[in-house]
């Protein structure tokens, strides 16, 4: 029979990789709380519709990369969330989320997109995202960009060095408008010299054309008319307000003109944080205003900013950066000389770890449990500060062994001490002392 393997771009996370993604998911939950941001779970499968009119029909990722299929039950088209930003804007107008004021979101997750699997690029690949919707003014746009720098500084990178920020205003549609027709005239200029993205693309979203990657592109798309020449002023003063922001705050950014981002429904605020670590995946994190898609997506109209990292993305910088959490070993582990032990010693061990300790018991096989000889090796290479011994003579007598397994640099390690069995509670708080010689 053939061996079944997992579909290609989507993959598997396994220990001990898997303890990276809940350091950095713990890390981000906490930070998320400290500025004010709840959860929210959309769910994978989304009507088609959703991203079509939220991302533009001519985008890339409708046209090209989702994952969409038609409901065997109804007919309904539907579709796995490329992106979810869609899906908590959806969410919100559902459930009236805006009814009593603004809403500080953030999520965590799989999204799905058909293209090229590639390093740090995946067909199932995971986003964390971060949505302020109902807040319009420029001071959430840099309460947004300053929480990711929080979340660097705390993951232990440095911002400037693995990572830099660059910020541009997209403006409102009127201005979208004057600037696009400027485009247009620039490139059909030139149209030889468009490829052939290019040219499908002149006259159903020439903005994206601006996004190009083809080398070949970019001396023309430097010439081409810039979007912040033809703000407006309330535009600017929001560009401006930003600004003053970041430069309090002491943030370095780079204003880059030619930064748009992917989808369709951005305006005014847009950045990107970009490193030079990872080769052409430089985008690790994204995002940027986009008032017009709540009333878009059949909502009231309302402002909304927030930002999406690839998490794939942010593991591997942090990997070519040299940063990785401190591995975090069982508290004990407990030694047990037979199968014949295990209703005295099982008790023992589940009142620890209702205490808050965490406690690796070793497992024994179809000969048995092993010699204590091997199960102290196996103890010690656990990295547990502690070994609960339940040999026979402490059993005898209604009581566990305690052997420090770990001393301080130039200490020896202490001797072993007995416990009752009977009185957990009360010497369980022994084993979380990060003084391991009783």
């Amino acid at each position: 029979m053939d061996k079944l393997q997992a579909v290609k771009g989507m993959n598997d996370i396994l220990p001990p990789d898997s303890a990276r993604w809940e350091w950095l998911e713990r890390t981000l939950c906490d930070l998320m709380a400290r500025y004010g941001y709840q959860n929210i779970r959309t769910p994978l499968v989304e009507p088609t519709a959703l991203f079509v009119r939220g991302l533009g029909e001519v985008t890339d990722i409708v046209e090209k990369e989702m994952y969409s299929f038609v409901d065997a039950m109804n007919g309904d088209q539907l579709s796995l969330r490329p992106e979810n930003t869609a899906g908590v804007v959806r969410a919100a107008i559902e459930h009236s989320l805006l009814h009593d004021g603004g809403k500080r979101l953030y999520y965590m997750g799989p999204m799905f997109r058909h293209e090229r699997p590639q390093k740090g690029r995946y067909r199932q690949f995971h986003q964390i995202g971060a949505e302020a919707l109902g807040f319009p003014g420029p001071d959430v746009d840099a309460e947004l960009i300053l929480m990711c720098r929080a979340l660097w500084r705390e993951l232990g990178l440095v911002e400037g060095r693995d990572l830099r920020l660059e910020i541009n205003s997209l403006g409102q549609p009127h201005e979208r408008r004057a600037h696009r027709a400027a485009l247009v005239a620039h490139f059909e200029a030139h149209h030889d010299l468009l490829d052939d993205d290019s040219r499908r693309r002149l006259h159903t979203n020439p903005l994206r054309i601006l996004d190009s990657k083809n080398p070949a592109m970019q001396p023309l798309i430097e010439a081409a008319p810039k979007l912040i020449e033809y703000l407006g002023d309330e535009s600017r003063a929001h560009f401006d307000g930003l600004r003053r922001v970041l430069d309090a705050a002491g943030l370095e950014y780079r204003v880059n003109p030619r930064l748009v981002r992917g989808m369709d429904y951005y305006n005014l605020t847009v950045f990107e944080w970009i490193t030079e670590r990872l080769g052409a995946q430089g985008t690790v994190c994204g995002g940027g205003r986009y008032d017009p898609l709540i009333e878009q997506l059949g909502g009231k109209p309302a402002p909304a900013v927030g930002w999406a990292l690839g998490v794939e993305r942010l593991l591997l910088l942090l990997a070519e950066a040299g940063v990785a959490p401190a591995p975090v070993p069982p508290r004990a582990f407990a030694v047990l000389p037979s199968p014949a032990v295990l209703a005295q010693a099982l008790p023992v061990l589940e009142a620890l770890r209702a205490a808050g300790v965490s406690v690796l018991m070793h497992a024994g096989g179809k000969d048995g449990f092993g010699s204590m000889k091997a199960q102290f090796r196996r103890a010690d290479a656990s990295g547990a500060t502690w070994a609960l011994v339940f040999g026979d003579e402490e059993l005898a007598r209604g009581e566990v062994g305690l052997k420090p397994l770990r001393a301080r640099p130039g200490e020896a390690t202490g001797a072993q001490v007995t416990r009752p069995l009977a009185r957990v509670a009360q010497w369980a708080h022994e084993l979380l002392d990060d003084n391991p010689s009783l």
